[in-house]
């Protein structure tokens, strides 16, 4: 299965760079995806990366899912963005798996896939998201076919809801503890 991350200038480091490594240690082929002026992307914490793609150079059927981050991006953008907001709407109006960790649902939520959905995100961002069900005490939640977290120390609940919804909980529980977790 392949599957595809956005990457953006603020990015919070732990939710991209953590839950793309425990993906492609799940087995996933992951792929990173910017919709910035240039493939070289410094993160929240000032570390330089370069993504794969820019959107131009991805076919979207090509992949099983999306992975949105959280980061000092979102608010930066989340209000003006159209582009994040198209990439998850196509993936969720084709019935693929749509994951978005700490503030990374805002983008969901003010493109109204959160409507009716249970969900979790950082604190605060429920705003975005009205008609949806927010549950701030969970770590990471599956409502159909979007999956959402609420920060960097729900990483690993995240990415277990990733591998169990795409795989099955067998082998995110094993790739729990081939890190032992």
């Amino acid at each position: 299965m392949k599957g595809l991350i956005v990457f953006s200038h603020n990015m919070e480091d732990v939710e991209s760079l953590a839950t793309r490594a425990l993906l492609v240690r799940a087995g996933f082929e992951m792929h990173s995806l910017t919709f910035e002026n240039t493939k070289h992307i410094k993160t929240a914490f000032g570390q330089e990366i370069i993504a794969d793609y820019t959107m131009d150079e991805i076919e979207i059927d090509t992949y099983d899912f999306v992975v949105v981050p959280g980061g000092k991006y979102v608010a930066q953008i989340v209000d003006q963005d159209v582009n994040i907001k198209s990439l998850v709407t196509q993936f969720y109006q084709r019935n693929k798996l749509v994951a978005a960790i700490c503030a990374g649902p805002r983008f969901l939520g003010q493109a109204g896939l959160l409507d009716g959905k249970n969900f979790t995100a950082y604190t605060d961002s429920e705003k975005d998201m009205p008609k949806g069900h927010y549950l701030p005490n969970k770590k990471a939640i599956t409502d159909g076919n979007i999956i959402t977290a609420r920060g960097a120390g729900a990483v690993y609940d995240f990415v277990y809801e990733i591998v169990t919804y795409l795989i099955d909980e067998t082998k995110a529980k094993a790739l729990l503890e081939s890190i032992l977790f």
